[in-house]
């Protein structure tokens, strides 16, 4: 298992050394996006390693009953872009275990394999969002973006106080008008953090929607906040805007992909170290065949092929070698 991870990493630093990353950068940062995901569930098969819960499902009879269900979840962290993306590794989430426990023990293996310099800010999702876990990213020598959702938390409830007397900045995001706030030196939780920033976000567009039966234009809007920690205080709020929806990569771009095109929630075996190294074999075959097609993919970069063409034709080409000659030239 360490020497397939040992790979991943050697195949992510010589992206970085060849400058493939610069394009994942936002304002000279690079982002590694942490979220969860969960791969297969079972009523029936379990092992050491399995989460569970309580589920509520009817029987053949139609009587509600309750049963337990068995799961596997894991932490992915992924460095994602504007235009241009890789996983770096991948860490299960034990049985009864909080997901940031998870990740704090990926990113510190992270820090250990990658260096602290590999990257260069953390983004979460409202999960995440918590004294403790902040304050052990910082620790760990990275910065901090997480989605404040808690209106429980006095730092949301003066945010909201707060960006009353603050100008809004206005400008144009995808298609999106976007009106943005800060709130700045706010505390949270533990004065060990240090103080915070509030990133405010009013979104509002049109999308096309069939309804009915017909296709309509209907106003859509979105609402986000993010915590900001203070080693990002010289960044504005417009970078700060950018990184907190990057986020949405790992979910957009990695889960859907992965269980897609690659099996993800598949289990050839219901073993855990076996499970993992299913998973690691399967990212680094998703990384490897990203980077083929971003990198050297001339065709599919003029629009001449898609991602789907080009795995169709290597799979084909495997058992014909003659035929793995370089696929993006034209």
């Amino acid at each position: 298992m360490e020497d397939l991870r040992s790979v991943l990493v050697s195949v992510n630093k010589t992206l970085k050394r060849n400058k493939a990353l610069e394009s994942a950068k936002i304002s000279g940062l690079l982002i590694v996006a942490l979220d969860a995901n969960e791969q297969f569930n079972s009523r029936h098969r379990c092992c050491e390693s399995c989460c569970q819960r309580e589920i509520k499902c009817q029987d053949a009879a139609g009587q509600t009953q309750t049963v337990t269900e068995y799961y596997h979840r894991q932490v992915y962290a992924q460095i994602h872009g504007p235009q241009f993306s890789t996983i770096l590794d991948v860490e299960p989430i034990g049985p009864g275990e909080d997901e940031a426990a998870a990740a704090l023990r990926l990113l510190a293996r992270l820090r250990e394999l990658y260096g602290l310099r590999f990257f260069d800010v953390v983004t979460v999702d409202a999960w995440y969002a918590t004294g403790p876990f902040i304050k052990a990213v910082q620790q760990l020598g990275w910065g901090v973006v997480a989605v404040l959702k808690q209106e429980r938390y006095d730092i949301y409830k003066e945010a909201t106080q707060l960006s009353a007397q603050v100008p809004a900045q206005k400008f144009e995001w995808k298609r999106r008008q976007v009106q943005l706030q800060e709130v700045k030196d706010l505390d949270f939780t533990d004065e060990q953090i240090g103080p915070m920033r509030v990133v405010i976000a009013q979104e509002n567009w049109n999308q096309n929607q069939k309804i009915d039966g017909a296709w309509k234009v209907v106003p859509k809007e979105s609402h986000w906040r993010w915590l900001v920690d203070q080693s990002l205080d010289s960044y504005a709020g417009e970078v700060i805007h950018a990184i907190g929806h990057q986020r949405w990569g790992v979910e957009n771009h990695a889960f859907n992909e992965l269980t897609k095109y690659y099996g993800l929630t598949h289990c050839p075996r219901h073993e855990p170290v076996a499970i993992l190294i299913w998973l690691l074999f399967r990212i680094l075959g998703f990384n490897l065949f990203e980077f083929f097609v971003r990198l050297n993919g001339k065709l599919w970069r003029e629009g001449q092929t898609t991602l789907q063409a080009i795995a169709k034709e290597l799979n084909g080409a495997l058992e014909r070698f003659e035929e793995l000659e370089p696929l993006w030239s034209g």
